[in-house]
């Protein structure tokens, strides 16, 4: 399956209708143009999907943020990630166990390595499944295999 396919089938929910990912971090997260020539980031580790750019020229202007370049480059995470999992395959990304915004911590004992297409999958899936809940709210997380 295409990565824009499966952005469709794990995230259509929200309003994206994917043309094309034009980046890709380490982790996994996209930037992502869509049929309206808008940008979105998604971002799995955190659970969202959302527009950062209404065109080009402000995500060519985003991306002169330094700011926003400390957030997606996460070069100290990569590197811990690195040193404990190895040099990623094609397809792969490195992963938080358990996303961020579930309380999954951003250190070494929470990184894994996981198919890209299955980090888009999962963190689709739990982003519908928490959307209304309000900050702070209790969950059980079911993993079903």
């Amino acid at each position: 399956m295409s990565i824009t396919q499966e952005i469709i089938n794990s995230w259509g929910w929200i309003g994206i209708e994917p043309i094309e990912v034009v980046e890709e971090n380490y982790f996994g997260n996209l930037i992502i143009k869509d049929v309206n020539q808008q940008y979105w980031r998604l971002c799995p580790e955190d659970v969202y999907c959302e527009i950062v750019a209404q065109n080009r020229a402000e995500l060519d202007e985003l991306s002169q943020s330094q700011n926003f370049l400390e957030d997606w480059e996460m070069k100290n995470l990569v590197q811990q990630a690195k040193d404990k999992c190895g040099v990623l395959t094609e397809g792969n990304k490195y992963c938080l166990v358990i996303p961020g915004i579930l309380g999954g911590a951003y250190d070494t004992s929470n990184i894994k390595i996981a198919p890209l297409l299955e980090l888009v999958r999962f963190s689709g899936y739990v982003a519908k499944q928490i959307k209304d809940l309000p900050d702070g709210a209790e969950i059980n997380l079911k993993v079903v295999p």
